[in-house]
C-alpha cells in the first residue's frame, strides 16, 4: 500500500484543469517519502476514495503550501497518520469503512483537525459530524476557496490553542491533558483522572520525551525519589496500571519497545 507526500510533486504529473493526472492514475510516491515532514509547510492528509476529487484537492492544497498526502481508504489514512498530522479532508463513504467511525480514530491518536468534505449532505450527517469530531462540514460539489478558508481557520485556532496550553504548562495528548504544574492528568471530559505520584511522574517522563522511548533504567530513576524500593518490575507495573486507567479511546497510550523500555505510542502531542 502506497500512501505518500504530494507537497514535492513535479508539475506535470497533474493536470489542474481537468483535476486528473497526467497518466491517468493518481500521484504515489515511496512511503519513506512520509518520514520527512517538508519544512515550513502544515501537512494535510485527504481522505477520498474518489481519485479525480482526489486529485484535484491534493493538486490544489499544494499549490497552496501544504505537504498533502492523498489516501483512499481508511487503512491508507491510517498508514498516513503515522506522521504527524496538522489537518484532514474526510470524506464518509469510503471503501473499507465508515468516516464517521475514522474520525473517532483520528481524534484518539491526534491531534490533527478533522474537516469532513462529503455528499452525505443531510442534517442528521452534518450534525453527527460535527458532534463527533468535525471542525467543519463541507458538502459537494466543493468550493476549493471556501475549503481552503476554513482549512486556514482550523489551523489559525489550533495554533493559538496550542501556544495557549504550552503558556499553562499543559500537554495535550489523544484525549488527555497533563498539567505539570498542577500535577494533574484530565479526560476528554474535563474531569481528573486518579494518579498516583509514581504514577503521574512516569508518565509525565514519557510525555516529554514527545515520543521517543525511555529505558527502564531511567524511568527507574525517574520514580525512584518516590518510592523506596524501585526495580524493573515496579516500572512494569506501574505502566501496567497506567494503561488500565487510560482506555477512553480504545487506543494503547503507552507501547513497549523490545529490548529498550516504553513510549508515548500516541502520533502526537500539542
Amino acid at each position: 500500500m502506497n500512501v505518500r507526500s504530494h507537497g514535492g510533486a513535479p508539475r506535470g504529473e497533474l493536470n489542474l484543469q481537468s483535476g486528473l493526472p497526467a497518466h491517468g492514475t493518481p500521484i504515489v510516491a515511496d512511503s519513506a517519502v512520509q518520514d520527512v515532514r517538508t519544512a515550513g509547510r502544515e501537512r494535510l492528509v485527504v481522505v477520498e476514495d474518489d481519485p479525480v476529487t482526489r486529485t484535484m484537492l491534493v493538486g490544489y492544497f499544494s499549490d497552496h503550501n501544504f505537504d498533502v498526502v492523498g489516501a483512499g481508504s481508511c487503512a491508507e489514512c491510517r498508514q498516513a497518520l503515522r506522521v504527524r498530522t496538522d489537518l484532514v479532508f474526510l470524506d464518509v463513504q469510503l471503501p473499507d469503512g465508515d468516516g464517521f467511525e475514522l474520525a473517532k480514530e483520528i481524534q484518539a491518536i491526534s491531534n490533527a483537525g478533522i474537516i469532513f468534505v462529503t455528499r452525505r449532505d443531510t442534517d442528521v450527517d452534518r450534525i453527527l459530524g460535527l458532534e463527533i469530531a468535525g471542525d467543519h462540514y463541507v458538502t459537494k460539489p466543493i468550493n476549493l476557496r471556501d475549503l481552503l478558508a476554513r482549512a486556514r481557520s482550523v489551523l489559525r485556532r489550533r495554533s493559538i490553542d496550542r501556544k495557549a496550553a504550552r503558556n499553562h504548562n499543559s500537554i495535550a495528548f489523544g484525549d488527555w491533558i497533563i498539567d505539570l504544574t498542577r500535577r494533574e492528568l484530565l479526560g476528554s471530559d474535563g474531569k481528573p483522572v486518579a494518579l498516583t505520584r509514581a504514577e503521574f511522574d512516569l508518565l509525565a517522563a514519557l510525555v516529554g520525551a514527545d515520543g521517543r522511548p525511555l529505558s527502564r533504567d531511567y524511568l527507574i530513576e525517574v520514580v525512584s525519589n518516590r518510592q523506596a524500593d524501585v526495580d524493573i518490575r515496579t516500572v512494569d507495573a506501574l505502566v501496567a496500571r497506567l494503561r488500565r486507567k487510560l482506555v477512553g479511546s480504545g487506543t494503547p497510550v503507552i507501547a513497549t519497545v523490545t529490548g529498550v523500555g516504553y513510549k508515548l505510542a500516541l502520533s502526537e502531542r500539542l
